[in-house]
Formats: structure tokens, C-alpha cells, sequence
């Protein structure tokens, strides 16, 4: 074949979104912090598949209309910077395709070289050993075969361009130290890979069929304030090791309780099931978590079809100078944000990233001139960096990019309604950028990471981006992170956040810990966040 159709390229994108579902848990595996946070492959998953749905649900057969369409539900739908990323990427396709009724194998080419391109132009500091370097490179060298070959059939050139990622994908460990010191491959890089073998299968004739699916069909998870409606969660556990024990089906009982309600809970061995109504699904997920690997998801907005009944009612919005828009997950923090002038709190973190559509969707219930958002996760910032461009021209849409929770926290502090935009954003990075954050989860799994040995289940120290101290008691653990958090001895206040799994006894423990030693001030909040049973910010 050396003429694809708008028929021919749906199928293709279909075989490519399948098989990454089929395989996003193992790219999720590929993490290099032993941290719950091994996401990349989900994040990619769930974008991929908003993309290449839209794109299937045109009835255009166009490949440019088609292209357009993938695009398009690829940037809304973009999720962690690895989702964005791969939105640049079919970005650049698009941009390569456009207005094209059939292509060429050259043309195909031609529109990967260009996704190449546009996907190092969307970031600001571009890393080698990543899904970027897997692109860049095997598209480089594919093209280069399509304009030496004018013979080359698409299954030809998929053949070069499939061998070319593989290859680039081995080399990752080479160009990142830390993904050799831990002894994988880069995640995104997997991702990309697994959709470029997708292609290849189709065009070989055998298109991949889903086996493993992820549906996630919920807008942005602002604030609800009726408990009547929210987010209709279920998931499915394959519970690990370490927690197939009897316990589990009332642990989740227990968490998931507090969050929500027309609860279910069923054990089958090391299988659980759960369903549950929520104004906070990233919670819920983020509890799940905790005991296992997700084999299925679905996440369903309860609340829209009582907002298309009400869609012919009009409800005026009153007009602000400013909103803030912010990200964070846990009942405590949520109410903190608020407390500091929030206008809306996205539900989510570190394992479940909100997507563009997200943040777009939580602006355009504003009405406002000038919108602030605090993504408080690095690998949120892109997501929200790309609404920003979905406004351009129409709302003036910031973003401060905030990569902790105190970070996010102290901003707010910084923030003054009465000065002009500009004001605030200077103060506020520059407060954020003045705080240094902790945080204190649990190792999923054994390894070494920076010389230092952890074991499954210990309880870990980060400073910063640093893990700087694993051992099995919690407490333990967060005594030496305060230590390394205050061994400069230049900080005045500590914010003390704790945790989901944390009780009265254990925050007082740390506050005499504190006091004892340090000649700082304590604030302590109860955050009920999920994953991390202490958030510390020191500044």
C-alpha cells in the first residue's frame, strides 16, 4: 500500500490506541522513583484514547479532517507531561497532513519529522533519554528512508520507523543515568513505542483488538456542591503482594467511606472490586492504589445529565478581576486552598493528573479577567500550560508552575486582589520559589535508588526531588526528612500537612520532635491526602 485513505489511517490509530491499553501497566511499571506515581503509562493511555475516539467518531474520511479531530481530542484530553508530549507529537502530524484528502508514504513521513519538531518546541527544557529522543530520532531516520526509497509501501517505512524506536528506546539508559542506575527504559519512550508497533500490526494485516480497557468519560472534577450528584467510580484491583491479605476489603470500606457513598466492596482472592459515588474520584483512585494495580477503570460524570437539564436555565456568573484555579487532592487541602481565595480546587495529584479538558472546562465557569492556576505537581504544569493556549485572545489564563503542595499553598498566601497581574505573579513565584518541600510515602517495590537500598513498603524521606532516607517506620522516617529539611538552619516556619493514614498522637509527636530541636514555627493542617502520610514546607 502506498496510499492511505482516511478508512485505512482510523484503523491504524485504532490498532496503535488499542495495543497501548493493552500494555499501559507495564509502561507504568517503568518508573524510576519507587513511588506510587508511576502514571506515565495511564496518562498516555487516557490521552491516546481521547484522541483516536474523536478521530473514529468523525465521519469524515479525510485524512486532514481526521488528523484534526486527533489532535484536537489529544490536546483536551492530554494528561502528565508524557500525554502532552505525545499531543505535540500528533500536533505536528496534523500540522504535516493538513488538508490532504489521501497521503503518501513521504507524506506520512514527512508529518512525523513535523510532530518531531513540534514536540521539542513544546518544551521549554528539553531531556534526552525520554520519549523525545525516541521521536526525534526514529522519525529522523524513517524519513530519511521514505525519500530514499521511492518504492517503500507504508508497511515498508512503518517496518524502519518501528525498528528505529526500538532502538533509540534501548539506548535511553545511556542518556539518563538514573533510568540505568534502576535498570529501566524510559517510560514515555515505551508508550510511543507500543502505538508505533499498533500501526505496524495494522498494516500488516492484523489490527490489535483491546483487551485491557481504561475508560474514563468525566470533564473537570471542580468543586460540586451537591452530594446528589459527582462521579459514578469504579475500579478493578489485582491486588500486589504485599496486601493479598483478608484485611484489604474493609481497609477500602473503611477510606473510601469517608469520601463517598452507594459504596461496594467485593474480594474474590487477589481481586477486588470497587464502586463507589464521589465528589472526589482522584481520591478514591489514589486510595485503591495503595493496595494494588488497577486492570480496569471507569470514571462517569453523574453530573451532566442533570446540567443538560438545566443547560436553558441561565445562571449569571458575577464578574471578578481575578480566579484561581488549583489542584489538590484530600478534604483538608481542598478547604485550605479555599481558605486562601481559590475559586476552584481540580481534584487531583500525583497519580491522577488532570487532563487540559480539565482546567478548560473549570474556566469557562468563570467570568473573569485574568485566571491564575497552581498545578502543584510537575507533572501537571504542561496539562495546564496547555489550556492556556486554548484561551489565547480570549481570557488572559497564567500559569505559575508550581510543583508541591506548599509551594501552591504559600502562592496563594502572596496573592493580592487589589494589585495588577503582573505584581501578583512576580511575588507569587517568587514566595513559591522560596519554599522547600518534603513528603513521606511508601516504596512500592525493592530497589536502589542514589546508593540507597529500599525495600517494599518502607516508609521514604523525599527532599525535594531527592530520597534521602528509607526505613519501615513511618515516623522514623519523617524525623530524619525534618532533619535534612532544617539542617541549614535558615528557615522561620514549617507547614505541616498530614496525612490520610495519620492520627492526633503522630502529628504531636513530630510537633515535640520539632520543638525540641529547631527554633522554627509550626503550622499543622490535617490535608487527608492520599499516598503521602506527611506534606512538609519549610520556607
Amino acid at each position: 500500500m502506498k496510499i492511505l485513505t482516511g478508512k485505512e489511517l482510523k484503523v491504524i490509530l485504532e490498532s496503535g490506541k488499542n495495543l497501548l491499553s493493552n500494555h499501559f501497566r507495564e509502561i507504568d511499571a517503568l518508573n524510576v522513583f519507587p513511588v506510587p506515581d508511576g502514571d506515565t503509562g495511564t496518562n498516555m493511555n487516557l490521552t491516546f484514547t481521547a484522541g483516536v475516539n474523536d478521530a473514529l467518531a468523525t465521519k469524515a474520511d479525510h485524512v486532514g479532517e481526521i488528523a484534526k479531530k486527533l489532535s484536537k481530542g489529544l490536546l483536551m484530553g492530554a494528561r502528565g507531561n508524557s500525554g502532552v508530549i505525545l499531543s505535540q507529537i500528533f500536533r505536528g502530524f496534523y500540522q504535516g497532513v493538513d488538508g490532504k484528502d489521501t497521503i503518501t508514504v513521504l507524506d506520512f513521513a514527512s508529518a512525523f519529522l513535523k510532530g518531531s519538531e513540534v514536540a521539542y518546541k513544546a518544551v521549554m527544557r528539553p531531556v534526552e533519554g525520554t520519549i523525545l529522543t525516541v521521536i526525534r530520532e526514529s522519525a529522523y531516520y524513517a524519513h530519511h528512508y521514505a525519500v530514499n526509497h521511492d518504492e517503500a509501501t507504508f508497511l515498508d517505512y512503518m517496518n524502519v520507523f518501528v525498528d528505529e524506536a526500538i532502538e533509540s528506546l534501548k539506548t535511553t539508559p545511556d542518556l539518563l543515568p538514573v533510568l540505568k542506575e534502576v535498570g529501566v527504559v524510559d517510560s514515555g519512550g515505551a508508550g510511543l513505542v507500543a502505538i508505533l508497533k499498533g500501526f505496524q500490526m495494522a498494516l500488516e494485516g492484523q489490527p490489535v483488538v483491546l483487551t485491557e480497557a481504561v475508560e474514563v468519560t468525566n470533564g473537570a472534577a471542580e468543586n460540586l456542591e451537591s452530594e446528589e450528584f459527582g462521579y459514578c467510580t469504579e475500579f478493578i484491583l489485582k491486588l500486589n503482594e504485599y496486601t493479598s491479605d483478608n484485611e484489604v476489603e474493609e481497609k477500602l470500606k473503611r477510606k473510601l467511606s469517608k469520601i463517598g457513598d452507594s459504596l461496594v466492596v467485593v474480594q474474590d482472592e487477589e481481586i477486588v472490586k470497587v464502586h463507589v459515588h464521589t465528589l472526589t474520584p482522584g481520591e478514591a483512585l489514589n486510595i485503591g492504589q495503595r493496595y494494588g494495580e488497577f486492570v480496569k477503570l471507569k470514571i462517569e460524570n453523574m453530573s451532566l445529565q442533570h446540567e443538560e437539564i438545566i443547560a436553558n436555565q441561565p445562571v449569571e456568573v458575577p464578574h471578578k478581576k481575578y480566579a484561581i484555579i488549583t489542584v489538590a487532592t484530600g478534604a483538608g487541602l481542598t478547604d485550605m486552598f479555599k481558605e486562601l481565595r481559590a475559586d476552584v480546587v481540580i481534584s487531583g495529584g500525583q497519580t491522577m493528573n488532570p487532563s487540559t479538558e480539565d482546567f478548560v472546562s473549570a474556566i469557562k465557569g468563570l467570568n473573569v479577567d485574568h485566571v491564575i492556576i497552581l498545578p502543584n505537581n510537575s507533572n501537571i504544569v504542561m496539562a495546564a500550560q496547555q489550556a492556556q493556549t486554548v484561551f489565547e485572545g480570549e481570557v488572559d489564563v497564567r500559569v505559575i508552575p508550581t510543583k508541591t503542595i506548599p509551594q501552591g499553598l504559600t502562592a496563594c498566601i502572596m496573592f493580592n486582589p487589589e494589585v495588577e497581574v503582573e505584581e501578583n505573579l512576580e511575588e507569587m513565584t517568587a514566595a513559591a520559589q522560596s519554599v522547600l518541600t518534603g513528603q513521606v510515602t511508601y516504596a512500592i517495590k525493592d530497589t536502589t535508588y542514589d546508593g540507597l537500598e529500599i525495600h517494599a513498603n518502607d516508609y521514604m524521606g523525599i527532599k525535594e526531588k531527592a530520597i534521602i532516607t528509607s526505613t519501615p517506620d513511618k515516623m522514623q522516617a519523617t524525623k530524619n526528612l525534618i532533619d535534612a529539611l532544617l539542617e541549614d538552619e535558615e528557615y522561620e516556619i514549617m507547614t505541616l500537612i498530614a496525612g490520610e493514614d495519620t492520627d492526633a498522637n503522630e502529628v504531636e509527636e513530630i510537633e515535640e520532635y520539632v520543638n525540641s530541636k529547631y527554633d522554627v514555627e509550626i503550622e499543622t493542617h490535617f490535608g487527608g491526602q492520599a499516598v503521602y502520610s506527611w506534606i512538609i514546607g519549610v520556607e
